[in-house]
């Protein structure tokens, strides 16, 4: 695997805080989208996502666009991007190299053990039962993954910055959390033109071992970002 060294951070542009759509409008319009353009989103694209997502908005007190239990800014933002994976330095406003390469599809393609669950065998069958056929988006051929969109964004729970409770109520904490910047993301898509839809079908031990997680950081859910085809 090609090891984050090669990739260079990158400093995102300041956010444009008077752009999009007003709320009520932003809701209006708000879906959940399938199919990408391949087309790519620019830095200041990517710079206000990210802002919008989690970013700081109070400079002196470092708090975020996004609550969270305890004001323990659990959520870290992975950047998928065609070149490598990120991390989302809120603080300096800046992607922090992660691992090198293209990993969008890699972790949100079901693992190769069917829906029997990672690596083990399929679910048994009756004998003698029809053969299920592929399934996929419109026009993508079975076994061929599909276009990514040109940016994924993996949303990550640290439950050891929550300052007390038990591993349980952790855990529903960041699910609570992560949905708020979830929710974040969607906003901002829909009053932008963006498209993006959430999504918790990934491969969490791929993701795990691809970040170098610890035992306290869950992958909650995803986002693919970019332009609806």
């Amino acid at each position: 695997m090609a090891q984050a060294q090669e990739l260079k951070a990158i400093k995102l542009n300041e956010p444009n805080k008077k752009r999009g759509l007003p709320v009520m409008e932003a809701l209006s319009v708000r879906a959940s989208v399938r199919d990408w353009s391949p087309n790519e989103i620019g830095l200041q694209d990517l710079s206000d996502l990210l802002w919008a997502a989690d970013g700081i908005n109070r400079p002196d007190s470092k708090k975020r666009t996004a609550s969270s239990a305890q004001n323990a800014q659990d959520v870290d933002i992975y950047v998928f991007l065609k070149d490598g994976v990120y991390l989302y330095d809120a603080a300096g406003q800046a992607l922090v190299p992660v691992a090198a390469g293209d990993h969008r599809n890699e972790v949100v393609m079901p693992p190769a053990g069917g829906p029997g669950g990672p690596g083990g065998p399929p679910p048994a069958k009756p004998e003698n039962a029809p053969r299920p056929q592929p399934e996929g988006p419109p026009g993508v051929k079975p076994g061929n993954p599909p276009t990514p969109a040109p940016v994924l964004l993996v949303l990550v729970s640290d439950v050891s910055r929550f300052r007390g409770g038990t591993l349980e109520l952790k855990k529903e904490w960041g699910a609570i959390d992560t949905g708020i910047v979830s929710q974040n993301i969607a906003l901002f898509c829909a009053a932008t033109g963006l498209a993006t839809r959430p999504r918790a079908s990934m491969d969490r031990d791929k993701i795990r071992t691809l970040l170098k997680l610890k035992d306290t950081q869950f992958p909650m859910l995803n986002h693919p970002v970019g332009h609806s085809k």
